[in-house]
C-alpha cells in the first residue's frame, strides 16, 4: 500500500502546474547570491524537452541552451518551460533588471510608473504624459524595445496599445532611437550605453548607488516551470543553474567629475564668514555618493597665506584648512593640471602635494617633477581598473613641470597616446582631461576638437576639459564621450553680477554661474552611462541644484549648442537681491590662528 500510495503521491505532483520563482529580495539592491544549485530540485523526467519563451532575455536564453537539454517547438509540448514566472515557489529563477531609456540628449529626468504604464496602454495622463515629444505635449512618441522586451512587459501589463511599442534587435535599438528624436526604450540592464540616458521610474534609477530593488517596479522574473506533459520526477541536472540576478551592486562604480576648483578670494571669505563646509551646503549628499569623486584644483594650499580680500585678484594661494572641505565631501582624485599651482611659488606645491597624500587623496597631471607629473593614476574599484590621465595645454605661460621642477603636464599628443594604449593593454578604462585654452563661449574651437578627439582615438572611453569657467558643449566621438568643459565648480565668478568697475569693457558673462557635474558609471569592467547633474552657483561660492525649469532650459540650450537639438539659448540667470552687491568686506586679521607659546621653565 505505501508503494502505491508514494506513486499515486508522484504521478498527481507531476501532472500539476508548478512555477518557480526567485525569493523576495531582502537588501536594497538585488545583488545576486551565489547562483542556486538544482541538484536537490525535482523536475518532470525529461521527455519532449525545454521549451524557452521568447520574453527569456538573451543572456538567460543563453544559459539554457548550454544545458544540453533537448529544445521543443513549443510550450504544450515541452516538459519543462523557461517564462516569465507567474507564482511563487522555491526552485531556479532569475530577477531582471530593465531600465527606461532615452536618446542622450533628452531633457525629462524621470516619470511615474502610472505615467509609464498609462503610455502603454495608449492613454498619457496629465501631469507627465509618456513618452511625448520634448517640446510639448500631446504627441505620442512610441517606447523602443527588443521583441524579448516586449513579450516580457506584455506577460506584466497586458499587450500594449497599437502604435505605443516599436521593435527592433538589440544591437540595433540604440541607432533607431537616435534616428527617432526625441524617442523612448526599455532595455535590459546589461544592455545599457553610454549613449542612452537613463531615466528614473518613481525615483528610483538602477544607475544609481542608492538603488532601492524594492521599491522598483522594472523587474521581471523568469523561471522554470513544469508542464501537464511531465511522466516523473527525477533531479534538476547539476548544471541546470540561474544568476539571481542582471545586476550586481559589488561591480557598480561611480565616478563624479567636476570643473574648475580655486579655493581662493571671493569663496575663501565666504568660507570664513559661512564656514569652511558652506561651499559643499547644498551638494554634499550628492557628492558624497561617488565611489570617486574628482575635482581639479587649480591652486596651492599655503602655510603662510594671508587672509583672502574678495576685492583682489591675487595672491592665490589657499589656507590649509580648506583642505577640510575636500575632505568633508569625500574627494578620492585630484587633477593637478590648473595654471594656477605655482603662484604662490614651489614651497606650497610641494607642501600641498604632501598635504593631498595625508588626507588620502591621490593626484595626477602634476607633481613634483615631469616623470612624476607624467605618470597615469590607476584606480581599481568593485572590479572596475579606471587610469586617470591629465595635461596642460594652455595659453602660455603655463606652470609646466621639467625634469628637475615641480608642475603640471605638458601636453605631448605621442606620449598620451601611448599612455593610453598601455592603460588599454592593462586592462583599464582611460579618462583624459585637460587643462585646455581658456574662454567663455559654449561652443569649441576647431583646434580644441582636434586635441581632445586624438586621446578618443587613442582609446579614451572618456575626455573631458578641466580648465573652462564656463559650460562647452560635448559631444559623441565614436564610442568616446567628449565634454569639451564642465565650467567651475568651487569657484568665485557671478558673472551675471555688474561688469568689475575696474574694468567696465568686460561684459557680464552669466554663464560663469552654470555648471556641469557629470556622474559617470562604470559596471562590470565597462562604461554604461553618464549622467549630467546641473547646479548654479550663488554667494561666490555656493552650488546649489538648479530648479526643473533652470535644468530644463540649460540641458536644452547645451543640446543644441553639442548639435542634437534646435539651438534654444539660455536664459542669464536673475541675480540674487541678497548679494548684489557682494557682502560689505571687513578684513580678517587672520584665518590660521598661530600655536600657543608655552613658556619654558
Amino acid at each position: 500500500m505505501k508503494k502505491i500510495f508514494l506513486l499515486i503521491v508522484a504521478i498527481l505532483t507531476a501532472c500539476a502546474p508548478q512555477t518557480f520563482t526567485a525569493p523576495t529580495a531582502s537588501s536594497s539592491s538585488l545583488s545576486p547570491q551565489p547562483r542556486v544549485a538544482a541538484t536537490s530540485t525535482l523536475l518532470p523526467k525529461v521527455g519532449s524537452g525545454l521549451w524557452i519563451s521568447l520574453a527569456v532575455p538573451d543572456q538567460l536564453q543563453t544559459i539554457a541552451k548550454s544545458w544540453g537539454l533537448p529544445l521543443a517547438s513549443d510550450a504544450s509540448s515541452a516538459s519543462i518551460i523557461f517564462d516569465v514566472s507567474s507564482s511563487t515557489v522555491h526552485g531556479p529563477s532569475s530577477t531582471w533588471i530593465y531600465a527606461l531609456v532615452a536618446p542622450f540628449p533628452t531633457v525629462t529626468d524621470g516619470v511615474t510608473l502610472d505615467d509609464l504604464k498609462s503610455a502603454w496602454h495608449g492613454s498619457p495622463s496629465p501631469p507627465t504624459p509618456l513618452p511625448l515629444g520634448e517640446g510639448g505635449r500631446g504627441e505620442v512618441r512610441p517606447l523602443w524595445m527588443a521583441e524579448s522586451t516586449l513579450s516580457a512587459f506584455t506577460a506584466l501589463w497586458g499587450a500594449p496599445a497599437d502604435g505605443v511599442v516599436k521593435t527592433a534587435p538589440a544591437d540595433q535599438l540604440l541607432d533607431e532611437a537616435w534616428k527617432d528624436l526625441p524617442a523612448w526604450g526599455i532595455v535590459p540592464f546589461e544592455s545599457l550605453d553610454p549613449k542612452w540616458k537613463v531615466l528614473t521610474v518613481d525615483g528610483q534609477s538602477p544607475i544609481r548607488k542608492d538603488f532601492d530593488a524594492t521599491k522598483y517596479p522594472l523587474q521581471i522574473t523568469f523561471a522554470l516551470q513544469t508542464s501537464v506533459r511531465a511522466t516523473g520526477l527525477s533531479p534538476l541536472p547539476a548544471n541546470m543553474d540561474l544568476p539571481a540576478s542582471n545586476r550586481d551592486a559589488s561591480k557598480l562604480t561611480t565616478l563624479i567629475m567636476t570643473g574648475t576648483t580655486s579655493l581662493v578670494n571671493g569663496i575663501a571669505y565666504q568660507m570664513e564668514v559661512k564656514g569652511i563646509d558652506y561651499p559643499a551646503q547644498d551638494i554634499g549628499d550628492e557628492l558624497r555618493q561617488a565611489d570617486i569623486l574628482h575635482v581639479s584644483n587649480k591652486t596651492s594650499f599655503a602655510p603662510n597665506c594671508p587672509p583672502p580680500n574678495p576685492s583682489q585678484r591675487w595672491p592665490r594661494c589657499s589656507d590649509p584648512k580648506y583642505i577640510q572641505l575636500l575632505v568633508d565631501i569625500g574627494v578620492k582624485v585630484v587633477e593637478l593640471t590648473g595654471p594656477h599651482i605655482l603662484d604662490d611659488g614651489v614651497g606650497p606645491f610641494l607642501y600641498t602635494l604632501n598635504l593631498y597624500k595625508q588626507n588620502n587623496m591621490q593626484t595626477y597631471g602634476g607633481g613634483a617633477n615631469l616623470a612624476e607629473a607624467q605618470k597615469p593614476l590607476l584606480i581599481e574599484n568593485h572590479g572596475n581598473k579606471i587610469a586617470f590621465i591629465g595635461c596642460n595645454a594652455g595659453e602660455p605661460p603655463q606652470p609646466l613641470a621639467t625634469d628637475y621642477s615641480p608642475g603640471a603636464n605638458p601636453c605631448n599628443y605621442t606620449q598620451l597616446a601611448a599612455e593610453i594604449g598601455q592603460a588599454r593593454a592593462q586592462g583599464y578604462l582611460p579618462i583624459v582631461t585637460f587643462q585646455y585654452k581658456e574662454g567663455y563661449s559654449p561652443q569649441v574651437m576647431p583646434w580644441q576638437s582636434v586635441d581632445f578627439r586624438k586621446a578618443a582615438d587613442a582609446g579614451a572611453v572618456i575626455v573631458s576639459g578641466s580648465q573652462a569657467h564656463a559650460p562647452l558643449q560635448m559631444e559623441f566621438y565614436k564610442d568616446t564621450f567628449i565634454h569639451y568643459g564642465l565650467g567651475n565648480f568651487f569657484y568665485d565668478q557671478m558673472g551675471n553680477q555688474p561688469p568689475d568697475p575696474t574694468n567696465p569693457s568686460i561684459p557680464p558673462q552669466p554663464a560663469q554661474r552654470w555648471e556641469f557635474i557629470d556622474r559617470h558609471v562604470f559596471y562590470d569592467r565597462h562604461y554604461i552611462s553618464t549622467e549630467l547633474l546641473t547646479a548654479m552657483l550663488e554667494d561666490y561660492a555656493r552650488p546649489r541644484p538648479m530648479t526643473p525649469d533652470e535644468r530644463a532650459a540649460f540641458l536644452s540650450s547645451y543640446f543644441g549648442y553639442s548639435g542634437w537639438l534646435p539651438l534654444i539659448p539660455t536664459p542669464a540667470p536673475e541675480r540674487t537681491p541678497t548679494l548684489y552687491p557682494m557682502l560689505e568686506f571687513k578684513p580678517l586679521p587672520t584665518h590660521t590662528p598661530l600655536p600657543r607659546v608655552t613658556p619654558t621653565p
